[in-house]
């Protein structure tokens, strides 16, 4: 039991250092900056190269009283947050699977989901790169944990999931005389395939835009020209599938 509060803990603390990098990934890649230079983190405002003890996660945010140690302006607490969740969905992970292959691919999909909900929320952007490589990790995991069958099966099932989606975006946007889908949502659509096969991917649409509605309503509510980015709903619906272990027998169960 001591062993098992062990292990949540340093993967929560894991996932804090992963959570600062994806901030990173989100805000960086889709403004057509590197990941590389200017080395290191720096702040938003004034562009101070953070040092190591400014970057600390959490922690130097919490010290620092929220600022810029230079310029005194106010760090987004945006940081916090995604840093807090990545930590809180590895720890979730891993006590749920242990680890599993099951723990691998609910990480990688946390991952993703992270990256997204910084990238798709302030650009409206999902970039192909994080799409491309977390589609690979995915395949790569199956290889490993299950062998080059499931693997290739799960490929397939990723360009069905992507197929659908596509056709589902000529069909939205000839109903609604304009663009109904991003290219970046069609492409995550692959991932998700990967992830958790192709019924469970139609499910995730299902499952996606139920979450999405209540925001939806409020927002158009409040402005009939929101645009609501889509892809984080995506992934978090693929999230809830994994982490609760629905599958088709799940659904036809509560159907029951």
């Amino acid at each position: 039991m001591e062993l098992k509060i062990f292990y949540t803990v340093f993967i929560f603390i894991f996932g804090l250092i992963f959570g600062s990098f994806f901030n990173v990934v989100g805000w960086r890649l889709p403004a057509g900056l590197s990941l590389v230079k200017p080395s290191g983190s720096f702040c938003p405002k004034c562009k101070h190269k953070l040092r190591w003890y400014e970057n600390i996660p959490v922690i130097s945010y919490l010290i620092q009283g929220g600022k810029c140690r230079k310029c005194k302006k106010k760090i987004p607490k945006f940081y916090i947050i995604v840093e807090l969740l990545t930590g809180f969905l590895f720890a979730l992970s891993y006590v749920i699977f242990g680890f599993s292959f099951e723990f691998l691919l609910a990480v990688i999909t946390a991952s993703f989901f992270v990256i997204v909900i910084v990238s798709d929320s302030n650009y409206l952007i999902i970039p192909d790169e994080v799409t491309l490589v977390m589609s690979i990790l995915v395949i790569f995991s199956r290889f490993i944990c299950n062998g080059i069958t499931d693997a290739l099966l799960h490929l397939v099932f990723g360009i069905s999931a992507f197929i659908i989606m596509y056709l589902l975006m000529l069909f939205g946007n000839f109903l609604f005389k304009k663009e109904s889908l991003g290219g970046g949502d069609i492409k995550l659509m692959f991932f998700i395939g990967c992830a958790v096969g192709p019924w469970m991917s139609i499910f995730t649409i299902f499952l996606s835009s139920f979450i999405a509605l209540p925001l939806s309503l409020i927002l158009y509510y409040r402005s009939k020209d929101s645009v609501i980015p889509y892809g984080p709903f995506l992934l978090i619906a693929a999230l809830l599938i994994i982490l609760f272990k629905i599958d088709v027998n799940f659904i036809l169960n509560i159907g029951i």
